[in-house]
């Protein structure tokens, strides 16, 4: 029988409690069950490897090398990319091909909607490349890149009525808010504090060339896409956060529908007038009075124009409604307006289940979303520009980078083994 006071009936020595568990280590630093203090626990695993979250002992995430459990992430990982591309490919063939059927059966064009497709997929996959290869450098490349053709290009710029066509206000916006988020997705995936500065420097200079560019709706986006980043570190449930990202999204489009079906009360109704227009606001209400009248099948793409009476009596008239939502309504019916809203929460469903880092996600989704808010109530979709760069962020975002990556900071204390510290 074992001596009451603990001590081993062999040698005489005594041993200590390392902790709840009852796992004793006697004094000359060997475990009770005869292993040293600094060999495998119990479970045949050395104590500096990979932590049960998939996180290594170097603070870096570890994309399935090694055995054991990071094999096994590695395959829960590749399953999740596989059913997200498989969905995307989905999704974007099925915008493309009632596009198709809806302009053959009444004589439209689809061409718009299908570079409009075009331009997201060869974004989305020229990202996931680039994002893989150079994870820091290719989001800081597509922020400058962005900001330079907002700044470059005349068209995008906002301007009188004469000088710029109603919805490349929009255009601007979308494209300074994806500027602003990939330097913030830059920022977070940087390792370095000297460069994630110079980041988070970039993306306020985005903030301020909005400002200088007169985009009072850029200066807003892209201050929400900096504040979302900055609180992005904190997110303990990602699921909870893109809900709350799509529950935006959704606000503004009903509050879209609301305006031009007019049901927003007589106070709302003034302001929302005198922030979009009432040009605006009356394209709104004949592209929902098209969408009633053609349910099933729209009007046709392109043909929003050629039913408009609004439309005909523009000063520049390009036969667009400004509303992605209600152009969609209006030529391609109820179908098509599913079939954006489920590209949409495509690329939500993609950053909420990718294995970068939360903050990176967060980030970048906050930018898709503030982008689907600016086309809900303008024409930023039918710029190449506009889609492209959804498609280039969102492949950042969710690309698998070769090289390993390193954890964003936890508040809480975590243990030696991986478990928080009481």
């Amino acid at each position: 029988m074992r001596p009451a006071d603990g001590a081993d009936g062999r040698s005489g020595r005594r041993t200590v409690c390392d902790g709840p568990g009852g796992s004793g280590q006697d004094t000359d630093g060997r475990n009770t069950d005869g292993r040293d203090r600094d060999g495998p626990d119990t479970d045949g695993r050395d104590r500096n490897s990979r932590n049960p979250d998939g996180h290594n002992g170097t603070g870096r995430v570890a994309h399935g090398h090694g055995h054991g459990g990071g094999h096994g992430e590695g395959l829960v990982d590749s399953r999740r990319r596989i059913v997200s591309d498989a969905s995307g490919v989905v999704v974007l063939g099925a915008c493309a091909t009632w596009s198709l059927i809806t302009g053959t059966l009444h004589d439209g064009r689809p061409e718009g909607v299908l570079l409009a497709v075009l331009a997201v997929a060869a974004g989305y996959a020229t990202g996931r490349i680039c994002g893989a290869l150079l994870p820091v450098a290719a989001p800081c490349a597509g922020a400058l890149a962005g900001l330079g053709l907002a700044l470059a290009v005349p068209g995008l710029v906002p301007g009188p009525q004469f000088a710029a066509p109603l919805g490349h206000a929009g255009a601007t916006a979308a494209v300074l808010t994806l500027s602003a988020g990939a330097a913030c997705c830059a920022a977070r995936a940087a390792s370095a504090p000297a460069l994630r500065f110079a980041l988070g420097a970039l993306a306020v200079a985005v903030a301020v060339a909005a400002a200088v560019l007169g985009s009072a709706v850029g200066l807003a986006c892209c201050g929400a896409v900096l504040l979302v980043s900055a609180a992005a570190g904190r997110v303990r449930r990602r699921g909870a956060a893109v809900a709350g990202l799509a529950a935006a999204a959704a606000g503004v489009a009903g509050l879209a529908w609301a305006v031009a079906a007019r049901v927003l009360p007589a106070g709302l109704a003034v302001t929302a007038e005198g922030q979009l227009t009432r040009h605006r606001i009356e394209l709104w209400r004949d592209a929902l009075r098209l969408a009633h009248r053609n349910t099933g099948l729209g009007v046709g793409p392109g043909r929003f124009g050629e039913f408009s009476p609004v439309a005909a009596q523009s000063l520049q008239p390009d036969g667009k409604p400004h509303s992605a939502l209600l152009q969609q309504a209006a030529e391609q019916g109820l179908t098509g307006l599913l079939l954006l809203a489920a590209a949409y929460g495509w690329l939500l469903h993609a950053l909420w289940r990718t294995a970068r880092p939360t903050p990176v996600a967060l980030t970048a989704g906050a930018a898709l979303t503030a982008v689907a808010a600016i086309a809900a109530v303008g024409n930023a979709l039918s710029f190449t520009a506009v889609t492209v760069g959804v498609g280039l962020l969102a492949g950042t975002a969710t690309a698998r980078p070769l090289a390993e990556e390193p954890v964003p900071s936890v508040t809480e204390p975590v243990s030696r083994r991986g478990r928080p510290a009481p």
